[in-house]
């Protein structure tokens, strides 16, 4: 039975009704020796509370997607075949443009917003570079069927989620394409085909989205072996121009990192709520050593790059929670770079999905700005970027708040 199905939604609140009622009727007709019938109490106590527990936990992830299945869950999920010495740029010395094309079977997505505004598609798709083998959801824009775009290539946004999380969460928690599908039909937002990849390939950690020659080159499954995938199965626009990634939390740092690191495969990135340091996330296999902390921080990326890179980055968050992130790239960026930094008060929400939510609309008009697929401008205006206070140091990090660090996910 699947852990975000819904028959064992209904199994879980069925059996937290019969842990209610099971003692109403039983409770004072018991019979046996007093021993028994405490103990026949005690158990059907322990049912009830083990059943509320269970319920409130599959609402609790059902609606923030924070485990998409038992493997997950349990710890038990392995995704990597192999992790071999990739080099600095990913590849491992492949010619990437020599191999042949990936072609995939896709069949439809179940879970919730799956099927909304067009549905969702699934594919397992096993990682020629990164020796990553894990499954990759694609939604393609209102436009892709329509004859009149039968010779359009159409641009790509990769959507990463924090960690815990499911690589359907921006389609079910965030709702993106139920939010999306009117803008990209009344033309305020380009047509993005939407690739969401699994994220969460090892057990008990997060990858950092970084390549660890031995343990996971989780960098090249999403900047080499998805996008590959994505243009050798659809009609997608060429990298980097019409490539951008997108992330909240965990998933945030790791689209700035990428976009960072490679400017040659994306043109822009979005982080709701990320941070610069990989010490933001305690589990990331990026933050055990100080080597790979300076390996994977954008802020130190783009600080020691030997030049500029053309790309874009859009950053919100709030004070202590993202919000310093975004202002200590802004103060090091030089064009073509450009960083755009939205601020939000405390009173817009927490560090969860009520908070990322409302911001996809604009988040996607900006991206449709930023990547040259439309002259409309985006509704929202920023509040003035400061310091707030925060030390160099802090800024540099992207942690000044550690309060807020302990709340990622």
């Amino acid at each position: 039975m699947s852990l975000t199905g819904t028959p064992f939604l209904y199994t879980t609140i069925v059996l937290s009704l019969v842990a209610l009622i099971l003692p109403l009727f039983l409770w004072s007709r018991l019979r046996g020796p007093k021993a028994v019938r405490a103990a026949a109490r005690v158990l059907m106590l322990l049912f009830a509370q083990a059943t509320a527990v269970t319920l409130i936990f599959v609402l609790v992830n059902n609606q923030n997607n924070l485990y998409d299945n038992w493997a997950d869950l349990l710890g038990t999920g392995n995704h990597v075949q192999q992790a071999a010495n990739l080099g600095q740029d990913g590849t491992g010395g492949i010619a990437l443009k020599r191999l042949p094309k990936v072609r995939q079977t896709f069949t439809a997505a179940d879970g919730p917003g799956m099927r909304a505004a067009g549905g969702v598609e699934v594919t397992q798709l096993k990682g020629r570079v990164s020796g990553v083998d894990a499954e990759v959801y694609v939604w393609l824009p209102p436009q892709y069927h329509d004859p009149a775009f039968r010779n359009h290539h159409f641009p790509v946004v990769e959507l990463l989620p924090g960690y815990p999380g499911s690589a359907k969460a921006w389609f079910g928690s965030l709702k993106v394409t139920e939010q999306l599908e009117p803008l990209m039909k009344s033309g305020r937002v380009a047509p993005f085909i939407l690739v969401a990849p699994r994220t969460n390939l090892l057990a008990g950690v997060d990858t950092g989205c970084a390549n660890i020659p031995g343990t996971v080159n989780a960098d090249s499954w999403l900047s080499i072996d998805v996008p590959k995938m994505v243009t050798d199965n659809f009609r997608a626009a060429a990298a980097p121009a019409h490539w951008a990634v997108a992330g909240y939390s965990a998933g945030a740092h790791c689209a700035v990192k990428l976009a960072v690191a490679h400017p040659d495969r994306y043109r822009a990135a979005v982080s709701l709520s990320g941070y610069n340091d990989p010490i933001g996330e305690r589990n990331s296999l990026a933050s055990q050593s100080v080597t790979l902390r300076e390996q994977n921080n954008p802020y130190l990326l783009l600080r020691k790059a030997a030049a500029p890179p053309r790309i874009a980055l859009y950053v919100s968050g709030e004070s202590g929670d993202g919000y310093q992130a975004g202002v200590a790239l802004e103060q090091i960026a030089k064009a073509p770079t450009t960083v755009h930094v939205v601020y939000l008060p405390r009173s817009a929400g927490g560090h969860n999905m009520a908070l990322w939510r409302p911001q996809v609309p604009t988040v996607f008009e900006w991206l449709t700005l930023n990547m040259g697929q439309s002259h409309v401008r985006a509704g929202t205006a920023p509040l003035e970027p400061s310091s707030a206070g925060s030390t160099h140091a802090a800024l540099a990090s992207g942690t000044a708040s550690r309060a807020g660090a302990v709340r990622r996910r």
